[in-house]
């Protein structure tokens, strides 16, 4: 048994859509999906190319998960959250 770890991009009802492109393959035992994190975590034993061929099939971007993705999501996190915008108004 394996675990495969992916990037896919989703907005809205795309879990759902992963799940079930996922579920028409044979050898998979379990599928995780972070939506905030645009991860998707499969386990069994269904080759990682016919996975992500699978996903790109249903019309969903996805690429193989990597470590620089945690490091930009933190940095985006950290970014985000010190970033304001100036109080002004057109119309005083």
């Amino acid at each position: 048994m394996q675990t495969v770890e992916l990037k896919v991009e989703m907005v809205g009802i795309h879990e759902k859509r992963v799940r079930k492109c996922l579920s028409k393959l044979k050898g998979i035992d379990k599928v995780e999906v972070e939506g905030k994190s645009e991860k998707v975590v499969v386990m069994g034993y269904a080759h990682k190319n016919r996975i992500l061929k699978a996903i790109r099939r249903s019309g969903l971007k996805a690429d193989f998960w990597s470590p620089q993705n945690e490091l930009l999501q933190a940095y985006a996190a950290s970014y985000s959250s010190n970033f304001t915008f100036n109080k002004f108004s057109f119309f005083n």
